[in-house]
């Protein structure tokens, strides 16, 4: 069924040479306006995103009402720089995609709303998408000839970890997600906590990105230890409360040692850094490791005839020294290993038009102009199936692969 499905994409890719389409993708799930125009052949003709990093930064994490007012200040004038960029017209495009969920209500129905009415005004198609499928796709605009279906898929970001296969847009089945912080949240309230933002070049700067440049520069990397998070569970779910809390007990230790001023920072924050990446990466190698077993037992075999496939996708696959430590455990069972182009692991509207792209030539027929309030927004969605009760029922017990 699989091949089937990946050889129809392919056809229509190919006679896409010559009849190109294009879908206009709009995503506005938290804090970032996206609006992008991509066509049939993977070709991105215009990206536009605007970002509300640096307002949210100064408060310490997202506002949703005023990530909202944001987000209806901009949205027409991405759309407007977007087919100015594309150097295309309303009139040419063949559908219009937007992300319905899951993400802040507030924010969610910013994008539908402008959606509805470019759909009603230009008599367009809508197609709606669900925003952790269109990071898992996302890798296959890229890499269309080599990463087929299924595969396994590893979504990592602020605001979701998740593991799942992925078979088909609106077919993936979930192994496993996160019990409470997501990775991309702890290391923004961790980064926080140890106020790396005093550093006047992690100012403007999100943690996971902060904490990944400040560990190159340890010079006793082993200096902190972090508890493995259920570790004696045999799932694929994750949990990174217990490395935040961990993570502001140290902290706290070592301000009392240093006798750190109230507007200061710990001396070794970089030693800090390199220890909580390297808990991280573990604690994400270990479940994903689990996963790829569970799915390549003979009884199993989830790939089918596909080459076994990981793919790591999400704001924090853009972490080198995470995806390399990933990458270092897919060699360990010859899988291939794929991430998305950095500029596509986080919230876009490109990977929305290619969901888009995907439901069209899978044959999901998309909502006419004329029914487009029957779409409605979900702050929480799940996938299509869940496997994580056989997954637990397996019991596997590993032969950890260690981190680089």
């Amino acid at each position: 069924m699989y091949a089937k499905a990946n050889q129809v994409l392919r056809n229509a890719r190919f006679s896409s040479r010559r009849a190109v389409s294009y879908v206009l993708g709009i995503e506005t799930s938290c804090d970032d306006t996206g609006i992008a125009i991509v066509d049939t052949a993977g070709k991105v003709h215009a990206n536009v995103l605007e970002s509300q990093q640096e307002f949210h930064t100064r408060y310490g994490g997202i506002i949703p009402p005023r990530a909202q007012d944001l987000h209806r200040a901009r949205i027409a004038d991405a759309f407007e720089r977007c087919l100015a960029e594309s150097q295309l017209q309303p009139e040419q495009l063949a559908a219009i995609a937007v992300t319905t969920c899951p993400g802040l209500p507030l924010s969610l129905v910013v994008g539908l709303r402008y959606a509805r009415h470019l759909a009603r005004r230009h008599q367009k198609p809508l197609l709606a998408v669900h925003h952790m499928e269109a990071h898992a796709l996302q890798a296959r605009m890229e890499h269309i000839e080599d990463l087929q279906y299924p595969y396994l898929c590893l979504l990592i970001s602020g605001g979701h970890s998740q593991l799942a296969m992925v078979y088909a847009p609106g077919r993936l089945t979930l192994l496993g997600e996160t019990l409470d912080d997501a990775p991309g949240e702890a290391f923004d309230k961790i980064a926080r906590r140890l106020r790396l933002y005093v550093l006047p070049q992690y100012r403007l700067w999100n943690g996971g990105r902060a904490v990944e440049h400040a560990a190159q520069f340890a010079r006793n990397p082993d200096a902190y230890e972090f508890p493995l998070p259920l570790a004696r569970q045999r799932n694929c779910n994750f949990s990174f409360a217990g490395i935040k809390n961990n993570a502001f007990r140290a902290i706290r230790n070592q301000e009392r040692n240093e006798r750190t001023p109230v507007d200061g920072i710990i001396s070794n924050y970089s030693d800090f850094c390199a220890g909580l990446l390297r808990a991280v990466s573990r604690h994400l190698m270990h479940r994903t490791q689990r996963a790829l077993e569970f799915c390549l037992q003979p009884e199993m075999n989830l790939f089918g005839q596909a080459p076994p496939t990981l793919v790591v996708s999400g704001g924090v696959a853009n972490n080198d020294v995470i995806f390399a430590n990933l990458e270092h455990l897919a060699k360990q069972y010859n899988c291939r290993c794929f991430r998305p182009s950095k500029r596509y692991c986080s919230d876009n509207g490109v990977m929305i038009a290619w969901h888009g792209i995907e439901q069209l030539q899978h044959g999901i027929k998309p909502v006419s102009s004329h029914d487009v309030d029957n779409i409605q927004v979900e702050g929480s969605a799940g996938f299509h199936e869940s496997a994580m009760e056989r997954l637990q029922e397996a019991a596997i017990k590993c032969r950890w692969v260690q981190p680089l």
